[in-house]
């Protein structure tokens, strides 16, 4: 994990990310797209508080917080896989509604890290 923060998701932001995450699972495990690590998916998915199969959420934290550890790796691939749904949603008429979430889940999820860093991982990663 690559520059770890605490940051807070609601119990229905958290269920929407795990939909996005088991729409990358469902595609790295057909072999649609190879570029995500189904493990990892999953590793991401329980850092969520996800219950097995994306059917309900459990308490993050004995103090009641719903912070959660991402890293800016971790968003990026959550990033990447709102990407990916988007553009597979194209056709689809509330195509719209889903451009609005991802700009704001981006703008969101972008927040916790400096305009430097995010480049900084592009270069790493590129």
């Amino acid at each position: 994990m690559q520059l770890p923060r605490s940051i807070e998701l609601e119990p229905d932001a958290r269920l929407a990310l795990g939909q996005i995450l088991g729409i990358m699972a469902d595609q790295a495990m057909s072999g649609a797209v190879a570029r995500w690590d189904v493990e990892r998916l999953m590793e991401l998915e329980l850092r969520l508080g996800l219950l097995h199969g994306g059917t309900g959420i459990e308490d993050l934290g004995d103090d009641g917080s719903d912070a959660v550890i991402l890293g800016i790796d971790d968003a990026a691939l959550l990033l990447d896989g709102m990407a990916f749904t988007e553009v597979a949603s194209a056709d689809l008429p509330w195509i719209e509604m889903v451009r609005w979430t991802s700009d704001f889940v981006t703008s969101e999820l972008r927040s916790h890290w400096t305009q430097s860093e995010w480049l900084q991982l592009s270069a790493d990663s590129g």
